[in-house]
């Protein structure tokens, strides 16, 4: 507690409400911006000296990647500095606390913001429909045709389910807000620097492999709690299961996420894509260059093709499985801190 208070030994009840305010009502509704866009100011002004210090110094492999480091050590002393401070002071902390944890999960404006565009794609014009789609993702949109719109935001919503809402919940339960924010400031280092381009094939070397290894359990619990919560649905409530995919095991779609350049996300992805009966991922266009990735999810043969309903039955796994199984990973946590 000394130095990660409010962690579910203390502070049982902080994960579930955040988690209840975030599905709820998404980000916070409050006049300041969201602490995240503190981080990424922060990230701006360290971009400038590390790139002023790599033109002074050889070999920018090393000297890049250090000062990449020092970026992503000094974001994530200050994110935790005044977390820690603010969720410290007498009486007002727990409702700092209440803030953070909410602020840190990112759930509920993702399925919202994901229902907008999927309203887009299906009704706007397609210049229109590209423009939305590109709120949410970092790949070419300008040549897409709709059914590649639909197949593209299927992608990108599945993905973001272990960055938007498994593995801050998980270091939420295990450090508190401190560690949550910790987590955030390496998440947000990774998805501002972490891009294998020239321009960031080195200053985002740090955020990009720590990202990797803070979200490598939570992307595994993502499979499970995704797998849970359609067993627990088909068992006892199987009217509310609207997706008609079946479940190929863990084990089957560990091994598919695991051919994904970013196995974290391709976790999510593939035990999704197997439950909506429909493909994800493939090769993808970047910043122009053509990206190669295995397809996940069932056979070309037993696939079926991206469309409104289906978008809307992914959202309403992606929902569930929020509720149910971060719900369930609440309740093991809270069983192995009784039990030790």
């Amino acid at each position: 507690m000394l130095f990660f208070p409010y962690t579910v030994n203390d502070a049982f009840w902080l994960a579930p409400l955040a988690l209840a305010l975030d599905l709820r009502f998404g980000d916070p509704p409050l006049p300041w911006p969201h602490p995240v866009v503190f981080l990424g100011r922060l990230l701006n002004r360290c971009e400038l000296p590390c790139r002023k210090l790599l033109k002074s110094l050889p070999c920018p492999a090393v000297f890049g990647r250090l000062a990449g480091l020092a970026a992503l050590i000094l974001l994530c002393a200050s994110s935790a500095s005044v977390v820690f401070f603010l969720i410290s002071i007498p009486f007002l902390g727990p409702l700092f606390a209440v803030y953070f944890a909410w602020a840190g999960l990112a759930m509920g404006s993702l399925l919202h913001t994901g229902a907008i565009v999927l309203e887009r794609v299906e009704q706007a014009p397609l210049p229109k429909a590209r423009r939305a789609l590109a709120w949410l993702v970092s790949r070419e949109t300008r040549r897409m045709d709709r059914p590649l719109l639909r197949k593209t935001l299927a992608d990108t919503m599945s993905e973001n389910f272990t960055d938007a809402l498994t593995a801050p919940f998980f270091w939420l339960l295990v450090a508190g807000p401190v560690g949550l924010w910790i987590y955030k400031a390496v998440s947000t280092t990774d998805s501002m620097w972490g891009y294998q381009t020239p321009q960031w094939r080195y200053l985002g070397w740090a955020g990009a492999r720590g990202d990797d290894l803070l979200a490598f359990l939570p992307a595994r619990l993502s499979i499970a709690a995704i797998g849970c919560s359609d067993f627990c649905l088909r068992l006892f409530q199987p009217a509310k299961r609207r997706w008609n995919g079946r479940w190929p095991g863990f084990a089957q779609i560990h091994k598919e996420a695991l051919g994904m350049p970013s196995p974290n996300s391709g976790c999510p992805m593939a035990a999704l894509a197997w439950l909506c009966q429909a493909r994800m991922a493939g090769p993808s266009v970047y910043f122009g260059t053509l990206v190669p990735k295995p397809w996940l999810g069932p056979p070309e043969d037993e696939a079926r093709n991206w469309d409104q309903r289906r978008l809307s039955d992914l959202f309403a796994c992606m929902r569930i499985s929020a509720k149910l199984g971060m719900t369930m990973l609440w309740l093991l946590f809270v069983l192995a801190d009784c039990l030790l």
